[in-house]
């Protein structure tokens, strides 16, 4: 009889899974990478971005769209036009973002409006000032605790019928920019 006793086992709790990262909600965040007429990113002309974004997330499910406005200086890159140079200064953009999320990595798509200031540089008697262009990329965001989340993000962004006056003439440009940034997003 005495066989039949079993040992003594407490209960185990039973296993909780971590909480899913939030994405919805306001965030705010900065940047910074490489701005290039090229898409490569090492090429002569390029300049260095840098910048500050806030935008707003809604989430269903694993689903996610938003918008985002940001604001970047672009270190001078050089945009060519006949017969001479335009420099990017400074760029303002208002954006649409929709992408899935696998609970801290999100994979999204961007597009929207962009306002980039250039100004006359090589052989430009007139045509520098602030144009109104079309941005379109993408990205990869990681979540971590306390709201915090890392991204990395590619932005093309094409500038139509740039007007410029140099020794050779007037011509009209459309400008396209590849801007490549990594970013720290802050949500609360």
């Amino acid at each position: 009889m005495a066989a039949d006793l079993t040992p003594y086992a407490p209960p185990q709790p039973a296993y909780e899974e971590p909480p899913a990262f939030k994405w919805d909600g306001a965030y705010l965040g900065a940047h910074g990478g490489l701005s290039s007429r090229r898409l490569n990113p090492f090429a002569s002309g390029k300049g260095l971005a840098a910048g500050v974004q806030a935008g707003y997330n809604f989430q269903v499910g694993p689903g996610i769209v938003g918008a985002e406005i940001e604001g970047s200086y672009l270190g001078d890159s050089e945009q060519h036009v006949e017969g001479g140079k335009l420099e990017e200064k400074w760029r303002a953009a208002a954006k649409a973002k929709a992408g899935l999320s696998f609970d801290r990595t999100l994979v999204y798509g961007t597009a929207g409006v962009a306002l980039t200031d250039f100004e006359k540089g090589k052989n430009v008697t007139s045509g520098g000032g602030w144009k109104t262009g079309y941005l379109f990329g993408g990205g990869i965001e990681q979540g971590f605790g306390g709201g915090l989340s890392a991204k990395v993000e590619y932005n093309y962004v094409l500038t139509p019928d740039v007007k410029t006056t140099t020794s050779a003439g007037t011509s009209k440009d459309d400008l396209g920019s590849h801007v490549i940034k990594a970013g720290l997003n802050f949500r609360f």
